[in-house]
């Protein structure tokens, strides 16, 4: 995460420090209620709480060791499919089977305007980002040419980019969606690197402040379309709600033009944009808000309506009012839609991944495998592993099932996390880890 390890470690105890005293004033203790009442169609959500400061635990990262890797459900089988990536968060495959893996820091971002907000982003920052002197913002092509499971070629595609997260490819172009536009480059399958420095299809929501940075991306059936993920600029406003302007939502854009329109919004920050493979249905997953107790709001996965409206920042989970917004707007919150499925608070779900192969066991058919990033604002962690939540006629169906874990070791450090996921040309699951700088690869056992 960091190059000097004596850094890490320094700045580590230093984030300690400052937790131990947060979690005095904010009045937490470790005694939290057990999250798994907030998961499903029907999630039960406690009283509110609001915070002087919230609590805050961040897992210190140690990387995996020779030999280590991540534990997975019975009847599978996982290996690095690529080590030694600079913070890989999202993986695309192309239609020769290679795969393109989005290394990326976070942007700098504008001076924080509270105290609060200080603690908090240092706290994020060490976390989930690199130090900004790494060699990252950039896609690499990786290639199995022999079939073992491991890519035997690495190759930089494209270099210095700003902050990318989705990638897209219709035809001969391919898309990729920075933090602040959607570039686009000549591209045939086949080839290791792009030396074109492409053009601009749309601008998107991007600094001085950028407060949620990834931008998912996904293009339609019909290759007409790219619709992309734009997370809020703030929790909850506190940047001021003109911060706020065309984010919180899911924009679709026209690939020909480059115009976009808002599809849906009330989104705090959706990613994992997938079609669901019955009902060809538009899915996300969605970060929700913090602050409020370590039990709310929870994260969700939804299908996406068009012209829908998901309540952020005025109401959670429905018409749930969030009283710290003002001035009140009863009207949306009339019209807020209640999402599918709750996946439980601050597990930070950043990948998602419908699964139609047949490499994995048949329980897996069908439904989707989503990547928990993990919590950092509540004492005792929560997510931080890869679950499976089965689906029933384009619906989920049933509690979700641990995939992949193992991310935390025994003393609650941070070996990796898990962000975007794919299924390879095999069926197998690929899993972005952006901390332990490695792609896994999930197989049946024996395979």
């Amino acid at each position: 995460m960091f190059n000097n390890r004596t850094n890490v470690t320094t700045r580590f105890k230093g984030v300690a420090l400052v937790c131990g005293t947060m979690l005095v004033l904010s009045g937490c203790s470790r005694d939290e209620p057990d999250p798994s009442a907030e998961i499903g169609p029907n999630p039960v959500l406690p009283a509110q709480t609001q915070y002087l400061i919230p609590p805050m635990h961040v897992a210190s990262v140690v990387g995996w060791k020779n030999g280590e890797k991540p534990t997975v459900a019975q009847g599978m089988q996982i290996q690095a499919f690529a080590t030694d990536l600079k913070h890989p968060r999202s993986v695309y495959l192309l239609p020769n089977g290679d795969v393109l893996a989005v290394e990326s820091i976070a942007p700098p971002e504008a001076s924080a305007k509270r105290p609060k907000d200080f603690i908090m982003g240092w706290i994020e920052s060490l976390a989930t980002s690199g130090d900004g002197n790494e060699v990252s913002n950039r896609i690499t092509l990786l290639r199995d040419a022999d079939g073992d499971g491991v890519a035997e070629v690495k190759n930089v595609l494209l270099d210095h980019l700003n902050s990318p997260f989705g990638v897209a490819l219709v035809g001969n172009d391919l898309y990729v969606a920075n933090t602040d536009a959607i570039m686009r480059y000549p591209y045939k399958p086949g080839e290791k690197s792009i030396t074109e420095p492409g053009t601009k299809l749309t601008d998107l929501p991007g600094g001085p402040i950028d407060h949620h940075w990834t931008k998912s991306l996904l293009a339609s059936p019909d290759g007409s379309l790219l619709f992309v993920g734009v997370g809020s600029n703030s929790n909850i406003t506190e940047n001021g709600i003109q911060a706020e302007k065309d984010r919180a939502s899911i924009w679709e854009v026209d690939r020909a033009t480059g115009h976009s329109r808002i599809f849906a919004d009330g989104l705090r920050n959706p990613n994992g944009l997938s079609w669901e493979p019955q009902t060809q249905a538009l899915w996300t997953v969605v970060n929700e808000r913090d602050e409020l107790g370590p039990n709310l709001v929870p994260d969700y996965m939804t299908s996406v309506k068009e012209g829908g409206f998901y309540g952020w920042p005025y109401s959670y989970y429905g018409q749930n009012v969030d009283p710290r917004v003002m001035p009140q707007r009863p009207d949306l919150v009339a019209k807020a839609i209640v999402p599918d499925y709750a996946l439980s608070s601050h597990v930070a779900p950043l990948g998602m991944a419908f699964y139609t192969g047949t490499n994995l066991p048949e329980a897996y058919r069908g439904g989707a495998f989503v990547g928990e990033h993990g919590s950092w604002n509540r004492y005792n962690f929560n997510g931080y592993k890869v679950i499976f939540v089965p689906f029933r006629d384009g619906h989920p169906n049933g509690m979700p099932q641990d995939v992949v874990t193992g991310f935390l070791n025994a003393n609650n450090e941070a070996r990796g996390r898990p962000v975007g996921l794919a299924v390879d040309k095999a069926g197998a699951l690929l899993v972005a880890d952006d901390v332990g700088n490695t792609v896994w690869r999930v197989t049946a056992s024996g395979r």
